[in-house]
C-alpha cells in the first residue's frame, strides 16, 4: 500500500487508516477484531485510529484493539482521542481528564506509549482556554504521546491550525463536505501538519434510497448529495476523491468486514483521481454547495 508522510510528525503512514468506532459502538468481539485488524495489518495498513469514547465496558474499541493486536505493536502507528469523560470521573475538558484519560488508554491499549493523541472534537472555546493543550504537551514531554493533534471541524480546526500547538490536523473530507479543502485543509498543509482525513467516502450515503433509511448520523451528507447530484458516485470515486486533495495524508475508514479491507486496499492503490475528475467535483461543490453545509463532525 502506498505510504504517505504525517506532515512534520515524518512517520511514514499508509494512505489508507482503519477506525475504531464501528467496533466499540457495535460490540465486536475480540475474535472478530484480531481478524479485521490481522487483515488490515496483513494488506500493509499501518495507522489505528481510535479513541477513549468508542464504547463502553469491556468491548471499548480501545480495549478491543489492545487484545487484539498489541503483540504486532512495532507494526503500525497508533493514534487515539480523548476529551470526553467515558466513565472517568473527572469532568469533560479539563486537564485532569486529558491526563487521566490518556492512562487509561495506554492500559486498554496495552501499550506504553502512543503515536498520536488527539482532542476529540472540542470547541473553538475550549482550544482558547489553552489548559487541555498544556495537558497534552505535558503528555507529550513525559513521553506517553510522540505527538498531539486535534479532530475538529470550522472556526475550531482553523484554531487549531494556527495556533501553533499541533503537530495533527484530522478533518471531515469527502465529497460531500469539501468547505474545509480551501480553508483549514489548505492552511494546515502550508505550516506542515499532517491531515487525517475522517469520513472520506461520506458514509457511502448514496446506497440509501430515501432519507428515512439513511441513518440519522449520515443524513445531512444524503441530503447534500440530493443537490449535489454527481453524474457518477461510487466507493472508490469518492475515497480516490479525498485522497486525492492536497495534503491528506491517510483516509480513516471503519468497518467490520475483514474482507472490505482487502477490497479498500485496491481501491486506495489505484492512486488519485486524474485531475479532470477531481476539478468536476469540486467544481460541482462549488456551484451548489450552500452556506450552511458547514464541516460535519
Amino acid at each position: 500500500m502506498e505510504m504517505r508522510v504525517l506532515g512534520r510528525t515524518g512517520m511514514p503512514i499508509s494512505v489508507l487508516g482503519f477506525g475504531g468506532a464501528e467496533i466499540g459502538f457495535e460490540q465486536a468481539s475480540v475474535e472478530q477484531t484480531a481478524r479485521l485488524l490481522g487483515s488490515a495489518l496483513d494488506a500493509g495498513l499501518n495507522v489505528i485510529d481510535t479513541a477513549e469514547c468508542y464504547g463502553s465496558g469491556e468491548t471499548t474499541s480501545e480495549s478491543l484493539i489492545g487484545q487484539a493486536v498489541s503483540h504486532r505493536r512495532s507494526e503500525f502507528f497508533l493514534f487515539t482521542k480523548g476529551g470526553h469523560r467515558a466513565g472517568l470521573e473527572h469532568d469533560d475538558w479539563t486537564p485532569e481528564l486529558i491526563t487521566a484519560g490518556i492512562e487509561r488508554s495506554l492500559t486498554r491499549l496495552k501499550t506504553d506509549y502512543l503515536d498520536l493523541v488527539q482532542l476529540h472534537s472540542c470547541g473553538l472555546s475550549i482550544l482558547q482556554q489553552g489548559d487541555v493543550i498544556a495537558a497534552l504537551q505535558a503528555a507529550k514531554a513525559a513521553g506517553k504521546t510522540r505527538f498531539i493533534g486535534y479532530s475538529g471541524e470550522n472556526e475550531a480546526a482553523e484554531y487549531a491550525v494556527s495556533c501553533g500547538a499541533f503537530d495533527t490536523l484530522q478533518t471531515s473530507i469527502n465529497v460531500a463536505d469539501q468547505r474545509g479543502i480551501s480553508r483549514w485543509v489548505k492552511s494546515a498543509a502550508e505550516v506542515g501538519l499532517g491531515i487525517i482525513a475522517k469520513r472520506p467516502i461520506a458514509n457511502a450515503c448514496w446506497k440509501w434510497a430515501t432519507e428515512e433509511e439513511c441513518p440519522a448520523y449520515s443524513r445531512p451528507y444524503w441530503q447534500r448529495l440530493q443537490t449535489l447530484a454527481y453524474e457518477e458516485l461510487s466507493i472508490e470515486r469518492a475515497l480516490r476523491f479525498t485522497l486525492t486533495v492536497p495534503g491528506v495524508t491517510t483516509a480513516i475508514v471503519g468497518t467490520k468486514n475483514p474482507e472490505r479491507w482487502v477490497g479498500n486496499a485496491a481501491l486506495a492503490q489505484k492512486g488519485t483521481l486524474p485531475t479532470t475528475d477531481y476539478a468536476a467535483i469540486c467544481t460541482r461543490w462549488q456551484a451548489m454547495a450552500q452556506d450552511d453545509w458547514t464541516g460535519q463532525i
